[in-house]
């Protein structure tokens, strides 16, 4: 099991090699945590640091979006999904979550922060996947199933990001950049990497915990979001 927890914590979904490593003093709780446990929660905060990177991006892109819930800046924007002092009231948001929120940045009628929609259904929805949990111990079992639709359903938001658009045709929330000179697809890439990061968490669980995964085969353009 080690060495599998190893080999997939060395793919993409590691942060850049030539980032600091992050290390925090060992706690007592940590007693009562396994190696998956501990694997599972670094992962999860890659996936959460992916995903402000991913908002302050698209707010930099659509600097419309940011505003409407009252931020006076960007980075105010971003710290009400990801700061300390985060409630998780967003009543823009209509009481959708996951992928129902995902959907929203999307729908045509929809006159609120579209990348609040966007990366705050695709927060919900990889915590949905772990239970709604940041901290695990050998008490908790995930399932890998929740993992591995997370995964396909990052997919379906990637290519819905880069290719809905409204009545006058144009897209929803601006991404990737492919008509310049240089081809920017950093969006994909960060979105690529939560991919990684939910599909080696699935395999670690799955073979931990000896259960199997159902593959879903479908059309990204067509797909609809997989339920939680």
């Amino acid at each position: 099991m080690l060495l599998l927890v190893v080999s997939l914590m060395g793919c993409n979904s590691a942060p850049d090699r030539n980032s600091p490593i992050k290390t925090r003093d060992f706690q007592v709780e940590d007693i009562a945590k396994s190696d998956v446990d501990m694997v599972t929660e670094i992962q999860l905060r890659y996936s959460l640091e992916y995903l402000q990177e991913l908002m302050d991006k698209l707010y930099r892109r659509n600097p419309r979006e940011w505003p409407k819930g009252g931020a006076e800046s960007l980075s105010q924007a971003v710290d009400r999904v990801f700061g300390t002092g985060r409630d998780g009231v967003f009543p823009e948001l209509q009481g959708k979550r996951g992928s129902d929120s995902i959907a929203l940045a999307f729908d045509s009628y929809y006159s609120g922060d579209r990348v609040l929609a966007f990366v705050e259904g695709l927060r919900g929805m990889i915590l949905q996947a772990h239970n709604n949990k940041q901290s695990f111990y050998l008490t908790d079992e995930l399932d890998p199933q929740k993992l591995y639709n997370a995964a396909r359903n990052i997919e379906i938001a990637i290519w819905k990001l880069s290719h809905d658009r409204d009545s006058e045709g144009r897209l929803f929330l601006i991404s990737n950049e492919t008509g310049g000179r240089v081809n920017n697809l950093s969006y994909e890439r960060l979105l690529g990497k939560l991919i990684a990061i939910q599909d080696s968490m699935a395999r670690i669980i799955a073979q931990s915990s000896n259960r199997r995964i159902k593959t879903i085969i479908q059309s990204v353009a067509s797909a609809v979001f997989i339920p939680m």
